[in-house]
């Protein structure tokens, strides 16, 4: 029988580890992310879904997790963790540089998203701390599957992924707030929710400061030390002792350990040893945020669902639409366009982690009803699983938006219209920008182009030539001068570069079209759009790699060069004979290189 009971204790650790290791590897297979997996996983297989039936069925009871506070210490872990990660995403160094639309439409959508949830509460019938704990709760979205969706279709460094980042940030910092009001709250059930808004306040401020000064008296000797002996066993103490000591210290003090690790991991951000950490967590940090949202799942009433269904649609509904109608206009406030304000409201409407974290915490002070939590977290719940199919919805509505006005935002920003013969860079990320440096160091006219409002304005402040605009658009690149162009470069790294080359071609099918390309087979796909001539990311990589190398190894200098310029010319002529296109532009080009090569090797 004792066993049988150590079976039953591990049992459950292999139910969460299972779907690490193959539930989530499908889901992801499937381009689902696969947090949503470990949320629906949980659920089914949680004391409120087949968990209810275990009783019943030996078979099931193996099959579920009966056993919740088996696994809560591994969840309460990746609580801290979680904060911990975000912590270390929020340097000082990075909110200052954001600050405009951190702590201003982040700040923003917060605290009005929140006054307008907890009023609706208030009418509900809602008592006044519960009211202001479900609004601050609901305001948050998810930090975790928003970031994934967006890295996971490059689009971190577009103007919604900027935007959504920023009003991230701005949310990852209100649950320090957030997690001080419940604790004083709870402490002080009997004050008014104005006195323990302020008392929440003040302990906030000493809290944070006494951290702070002991982790910058401990920090930075403690990863020296580690740092010192070359083992990274040791740094992974240490990193371990930060995170998970800082917590308790936290909660020593009657505050949240979740607290204690964000203090820990925005002080640990500022230090020579933030990269280092970050590469000795990285594989640990999914496991422990899948059993997280495992544990999330586990407390999702299924029944109050199937119960209450109306009640939850409605829910979906006036959160969605709520957060939208709030959000959008503060965005166009801020500057950001019209099918980005969607977009990014659209993203962040959805609730996230934190609510869970919250109104759990919120639950065992009994500040909220464990009825009206079962509620507020099942429509929760549904709006995170609802959230990449919401996401694709809004960047139709983007895209759609984008075809209608591309050059609306700025009318500082319009290009010109002078007919002057210039070449037409298309992005200007960190590609286009030295593109441009180059063209402006050899004096050839140029006229840039990108879709990120705060870019162009920051380079066109600086005397850049940039305009804002979709140069997917026809009527936009006629503006730009595309009659007359002497060539056009693009140097975007998206699915938009087909749409770009095809505009260009079918309004100029002579202009040179230089495109970028991520390596050889995209590089064969935009040979058969017919551009001109396309240089693939990773085969140039691997030139000048191999050309450092040669050198270094001491062969002569003109003997690498010249390799690797015939190097290259093979490469392109096997990607344009794959892609079965040669125009005669090209071959013009081709010439051109091999008599400058000529002439270089005899000048040599």
């Amino acid at each position: 029988m004792a066993g049988s009971a150590e079976i039953f204790v591990f049992k459950d650790a292999l139910i969460v580890l299972g779907t690490a290791a193959i539930v989530a590897p499908v889901v992801h297979r499937l381009k689902i992310s696969p947090i949503l997996g470990f949320l629906v996983v949980g659920a089914l297989l949680g004391p409120y879904g087949l968990g209810q039936l275990a009783e019943h069925s030996r078979a099931i009871d193996w099959l579920t997790v009966t056993g919740e506070k088996q696994i809560a210490f591994i969840a309460d872990l990746g609580i801290v963790f979680l904060l911990f990660f975000i912590g270390m995403e929020l340097s000082i160094r990075r909110l200052i540089t954001m600050r405009r639309l951190v702590f201003g439409l982040g700040g923003l959508q917060v605290c009005l998203t929140a006054l307008l949830i907890s009023l609706g509460a208030l009418w509900l019938g809602e008592p006044p701390a519960a009211a202001l704990i479900i609004g601050a709760c609901l305001a948050l979205s998810s930090t975790a599957i928003v970031m994934e969706l967006l890295s996971g279709q490059r689009r971190m460094m577009s103007t919604t992924g900027r935007t959504s980042f920023a009003i991230l940030l701005a949310q990852d910092l209100a649950v320090v707030p957030l997690l001080f009001l419940i604790s004083a709250l709870g402490g002080n059930s009997e004050g008014s929710v104005v006195q323990g808004v302020m008392i929440a306040l003040v302990e906030a401020v000493i809290a944070v400061g006494v951290i702070a000064v002991v982790g910058r008296v401990v920090l930075k000797p403690l990863f020296r030390l580690a740092a010192g002996t070359d083992n990274p066993e040791f740094f992974m103490a240490a990193t371990l002792l930060i995170a998970v000591g800082s917590g308790v210290i936290a909660s020593a003090a009657g505050l949240s350990m979740a607290l204690g690790a964000f203090i820990a991991g925005l002080l640990l951000a500022e230090t020579e040893y933030r990269r280092a950490v970050e590469a000795m967590i990285d594989p640990f940090r999914g496991l422990l945020l899948g059993v997280f949202f495992f544990s999330v799942g586990m407390h999702i009433d299924l029944g109050f669902i199937w119960r209450e269904p109306l009640i939850v649609a409605g829910g979906f509904l006036a959160m969605i639409v709520a957060k939208t109608v709030l959000l959008t206009p503060l965005c166009r406030l801020f500057g950001v366009p019209w099918s980005t304000s969607i977009e990014t409201s659209l993203l962040l409407a959805p609730g996230g982690e934190f609510a869970f974290i919250g109104i759990g915490l919120a639950t065992q002070f009994r500040l909220v009803d464990a009825g009206v939590a079962a509620g507020v977290l099942a429509v929760v719940s549904l709006t995170m699983g609802t959230l990449p199919f919401v996401a694709l919805a809004a960047r139709r509505i983007h895209k759609h938006l984008d075809m209608e006005a591309p050059s609306r935002p700025s009318s500082t920003l319009l290009p010109p219209d002078d007919h002057t013969k210039r070449v037409i860079v298309v992005g200007h990320g960190r590609v286009g920008q030295l593109v441009c440096d180059l063209l402006d160091k050899h004096q050839i006219a140029y006229l840039a182009t990108d879709k990120d409002v705060a870019l162009v304005e920051r380079w066109h402040n600086l005397g850049r030539p940039i305009y804002y605009g979709d140069a997917s658009n026809p009527i936009y690149l006629q503006r730009c001068g595309i009659d007359e162009a002497a060539g056009v470069i693009v140097t975007i790294d998206t699915a938009v570069v087909d749409d770009v080359v095809r505009a260009v071609r079918a309004r100029r099918p002579d202009v040179m079209i230089v495109a970028r390309a991520h390596d050889a087979r995209h590089a064969r796909h935009l040979y058969t759009l017919d551009v001109t001539d396309t240089v693939p990311e990773t085969i140039e990589a691997s030139l000048q790699l191999a050309e450092s190398a040669l050198v270094g190894l001491g062969v002569p200098m003109g003997l690498v060069i010249a390799s690797i310029h015939e190097r290259r010319e093979t490469v392109r002529r096997e990607l344009q004979s794959a892609a079965g296109t040669t125009s005669l532009l090209t071959e013009q080009i081709r010439h051109a290189r091999q008599t400058a090569r000529r002439d270089w090797k005899t000048k040599s």
